[in-house]
């Protein structure tokens, strides 16, 4: 291993030169425009890891952008199988002017590289190939069998990745999942997610009149779908902010008392967390701290709301009808499903026999649990100890990353989501950057973590 470590210190400005080669690349997956960038992006990805040594290494046309596969299996059967996943797509670059840089001309400042994909995901997953790389070079061969599944469309929604999963099961099939795409809680703070929320997205619209009506001649003698649809959003949550659908608790999994405790030992400053958002103080449901209501408990939020007039000046109008985007983050144990069916019939229970209502259920996830004591997850721990002398921090995710629940559907696969990113990355905005030291060290805990889970 002290091989590996020394020739990835030797390598670090060839390592930094190919990752900003890829990242010259605009591959933003969601516009038509950069369709042929992208495809320039998974052939220049497939190609270097065909240099790292995976000989078998190929793209798979998809009716969107391509897949990068390669694999090596020669470790043996009694070795485990780790599927590496990333995304090589990028989102777009507007607005333009806030950015300090070209946004495809990436430049090294302050200790950070800055420029679209240096986190997300692009520097990330080149961390592994480059760390996969340097092992095959020193030791001439894995010491766990490998799987790379790399994808175009990540940032427009993954269109066509869970088919090609489905459809691949037996070509994909691992013991464990391997993602960089996540951030630690903090600079200086080796993190490890162990649980990602899911999702349920619906939107709900509320039809009145035939038309617009004048509100002096008809305010009064008929419901208005914008006060409907208002009434009808209060009484979605309580006044110790838990939410009022039945049966939407049923299924959680409550924090137990060893995660409550390793959240309270978390930096957290509720004074600068309002500070940094521009709010007076926080709030939500009674009972749980800010850190377990972003991590691990449910919740309801209105997205957007769109009804009537709303332009300059004035019209008095009664609305014919009003909408609202509606997204409930969910934990381990709910179901997207059984949530989007009971929200539905919940909606409908709350509107009057006065209107009409509409309930469409636009996109789901499942949530995602790790257990802390498994084998992945103790390999990915003692893998950022060898490389930081500290014991890593477990942590939740309030976020989604819905394909880490087709893994474990489909590939009976538990996900290590052993990120290095760190919160002021910037991703999806201007001036996306990442510390240079983490993509350094992240290829030597990479290496480390195959090693480790080797044993």
């Amino acid at each position: 291993m002290q091989k590996i470590i020394e020739n990835l210190t030797a390598q670090k400005q060839r390592h930094i030169d190919e990752l900003f080669e890829f990242l010259r690349i605009p591959s933003i997956s969601d516009l038509e425009e950069y369709k042929d960038d992208c495809k320039k992006a998974a052939l220049w990805l497939m190609n270097n890891i065909k240099t790292a040594g995976f000989d078998n290494a190929r793209l798979y046309e998809t009716a969107g952008h391509p897949i990068v596969y390669a694999e090596w299996l020669n470790a043996g059967n009694d070795k485990p199988t780790v599927l590496v996943y990333g995304h090589y797509d990028v989102q777009p670059v507007d607005p333009l002017g806030l950015w300090y840089s070209e946004p495809f001309e990436p430049v090294i400042k302050d200790g950070k590289m800055w420029g679209r994909g240096t986190s997300d995901d692009k520097g990330q997953l080149f961390m592994h190939v480059k760390a996969l790389e340097e092992i095959m070079k020193v030791d001439g061969k894995l010491p766990v069998n490998v799987k790379i599944i790399i994808e175009g469309e990540e940032e427009a929604g993954s269109s066509h990745l869970d088919e090609f999963i489905e459809n691949n099961a037996e070509l994909l099939s691992c013991d464990y999942v391997l993602i960089s795409d996540t951030d630690w809680v903090d600079v200086g703070l080796p993190s490890i997610c162990y649980s990602l929320r899911g999702l349920t997205f619906a939107e709900v619209k509320i039809t009145g009149p035939n038309s617009d009506l004048h509100s002096g001649s008809y305010g009064g003698s008929l419901d208005n779908p914008a006060n409907v649809l208002c009434s009808m959003i209060a009484k979605m949550r309580d006044e110790y902010g838990r939410v009022t659908i039945p049966g939407f608790y049923d299924d959680v999994l409550d924090l137990d008392a060893d995660e409550r405790a390793g959240f309270a030992r978390i930096p957290f400053s509720e004074e600068e967390y309002c500070k940094l958002l521009g709010i007076k103080a926080t709030n939500g449901e009674f009972g749980y701290t800010s850190i377990e209501r972003s991590w691990a408990r449910p919740t309801l939020d209105i997205n957007g709301m769109t009804s009537g007039f709303q332009g300059k000046g004035s019209k008095t109008i009664i609305p014919a009808w009003a909408s609202a985007k509606i997204s409930m983050r969910l934990v381990p144990y709910q179901d997207s499903d059984d949530i989007a069916k009971k929200v539905e019939e919940y909606l409908k229970k709350l509107a009057p026999p006065t209107v009409t209502v509409e309930v469409e259920i636009l996109h789901g996830g499942n949530p995602v649990m790790v257990k802390r004591d498994g084998k992945g997850i103790q390999a990915a721990s003692q893998a950022l100890k060898n490389v930081f002398n500290m014991e890593p921090i477990f942590m939740r995710e309030g976020g989604s990353i819905p394909v880490v629940g087709v893994f474990q559907s489909v590939l009976k696969a538990d996900s290590i989501l052993l990120g290095m990113g760190v919160p002021g990355n910037n991703i999806h905005a201007p001036n996306e950057n990442y510390p240079l030291e983490n993509f350094y060290e992240g290829i030597k805990v990479s290496a480390h973590f195959f090693y480790e889970l080797a044993k």
